[in-house]
């Protein structure tokens, strides 16, 4: 049936991979393939492939229930890849893990992208930018962002940081074409500087570098703001 074709395409890590402890790593493998109904003759092909990739050559005669949870979260991935799927979908792939084993599964995760779409869901922020390239941010049912990381954590503001306090710069920041709003704000090492906010999405540096230029300013920094997905979040959370 058209179901049963699609379900041939999608692999799945829940958050709590299915696995059976008191199995080896080879036989549950093995016990998969099977399954998944993977033709004998490409099970050992298959089976080496998954097991290549998530790094369990060594693990495999060991009982599940022997291994940390890193390696069951391996073991987990290998059974959602086996029978090659070009979707896989990935829920929370790194809670309760060490962060040597999340940066171990992050590695994994970004090694199968290669050949596969990954779908990845966490409440982990950092975890989703330290791994995907798009975010989907959903809040009580409701699509709020579709877009691509970068696009997402740049912002219109603008950032200016000066050597020293310079008279007339709020002023004529607000004078500029665009700008909605001037805030004043002090950089982490005490200079003087202010955060321009554009009126719709555009840069506004170009056109504060020749003001600033023009009037002879001391300029220290001149940048757009980097929001992070966290930022991102909470904006979307507190407009709900």
């Amino acid at each position: 049936t058209h179901t049963r074709e699609i379900q041939t395409r999608i692999g799945y890590l829940p958050e709590n991979a299915p696995l059976y402890p008191e199995l080896t790593v080879q036989t549950y493998l093995r016990m998969i393939a099977d399954l998944r109904e993977i033709p004998r003759e490409a099970q050992q092909a298959r089976l080496s492939e998954a097991i290549y990739a998530t790094g369990l050559a060594d693990r495999l005669t060991q009982p599940i229930a022997q291994l940390s949870k890193g390696f069951r979260q391996r073991v987990g991935l290998a059974q959602a890849i086996l029978h090659q799927p070009k979707l896989l979908i990935l829920d929370e792939p790194t809670i309760g893990l060490d962060p040597t084993q999340i940066v171990e599964i992050r590695h994994l995760i970004q090694r199968l992208a290669r050949n596969s779409t990954i779908l990845f869901s966490s409440h982990i922020l950092s975890e989703v930018e330290a791994v995907c390239d798009r975010v989907i941010i959903i809040m009580n049912g409701e699509l709020k962002a579709d877009a691509k990381l970068d696009e997402l954590s740049t912002s219109s503001d603008a950032i200016l940081i000066l050597q020293e306090e310079t008279a007339g710069v709020n002023q004529a920041l607000q004078a500029l074409s665009g700008v909605s709003a001037i805030e004043p704000l002090r950089s982490t090492d005490g200079h003087p500087g202010y955060r321009v906010t554009a009126q719709s999405d555009v840069d506004l540096c170009p056109s504060i570098y020749d003001l600033a230029r023009r009037s002879d300013w001391p300029v220290r920094e001149l940048r757009r703001d980097v929001r992070t997905l966290e930022s991102v979040f909470n904006q979307l959370a507190t407009a709900e």
